[in-house]
């Protein structure tokens, strides 16, 4: 049971639990004549969620397996390969884990198959090299993000212009948390000669690149939204948030603020996924 629970851990659990609910949110109500009932049918939507889930797991693997000594400064309670599971057995699950992936994806379409084989690669050289240079590694994870909304249109082919929509918020408000994580983890990543974007242009002008960051998606909500009701609901909300992480972070100065802050971007990414239900119902 023990190693179970640290398997779950290493895959990062709660966090496919979220790429899965976000694809079956996407599907559901971005996706014209989709219901809940016809969802537990749609075996190509089952396939692509689990190939999805496959690649994310193997990219969580191959990431702790090249960063167990920075995690042993930045998160020692975090590490598992090598300390609960042997390091052979893990490649050998993330090899089997991107390959059953990109299996899956061919199986549905060559436009899948492909966006596998490149995401599995992104993930590998993220965690080899990508993650130690400013910017990016925030922009890879980022974009692979958007990337796992976005694959929902390529079985359906349906929607694109919402989906594409939520797509570039779950990239901007991603690559927020991303940056604040490098925020979180200066301490290992110095320590180890990693150049995230903290270390080369220092905390403070990082701080001003994530506003920069807000104020741009801010700017692409605004000329995209079309239905005025909508946008002055969304866009008035989007706004009040954005202000309280851009303020939140402004205050911080310890790592333990950051960590929190992290979980605060990652709670605005799942309430702007779910206010998918509320454009839904709003149309």
């Amino acid at each position: 049971m023990n190693n179970i629970f640290q398997l779950f851990k290493l895959i990062r659990l709660p966090n496919l639990a979220i790429i899965g609910i976000t694809q079956l949110i996407v599907a559901r109500f971005l996706i014209e004549g989709n219901t809940f009932l016809s969802l537990l049918s749609d075996y190509n939507f089952h396939i692509l969620m689990s190939s999805t889930l496959l690649i994310a797991s193997a990219g969580y693997i191959i990431n702790d397996y090249y960063d167990i000594k920075i995690d042993y400064v930045n998160k020692p309670n975090r590490v598992v390969i090598g300390k609960h599971i042997k390091r052979r057995p893990v490649l050998i699950l993330h090899s089997i884990f991107n390959f059953s992936g990109i299996m899956l994806g061919a199986y549905l379409s060559w436009w899948i198959f492909g966006v596998n084989l490149v995401a599995a690669f992104l993930l590998w050289l993220y965690s080899n090299l990508l993650k130690r240079t400013p910017l990016w590694g925030n922009l890879t994870v980022s974009l692979l993000t958007g990337l796992s909304v976005f694959m929902v249109y390529l079985i359906y082919f349906n929607n694109l212009e919402l989906i594409i929509m939520y797509a570039i918020f779950a990239f901007f408000i991603s690559l927020v948390r991303e940056i604040v994580k490098d925020l979180e983890d200066i301490e290992g990543d110095q320590k180890f000669e990693c150049r995230t974007l903290p270390i080369a242009i220092g905390t403070s002008f990082t701080k001003l690149f994530i506003y920069a960051i807000n104020f741009l998606f801010l700017v692409v909500v605004f000329f995209a939204t079309k239905n005025w009701n909508i946008f002055l609901a969304y866009f008035s909300t989007l706004t009040v948030i954005l202000c309280a992480l851009c303020y939140t972070i402004y205050k911080a100065d310890k790592k333990s603020d950051y960590a929190k802050i992290s979980k605060f971007a990652k709670l605005i990414m799942i309430t702007g996924i779910l206010s998918i239900m509320f454009m839904y119902f709003a149309y």
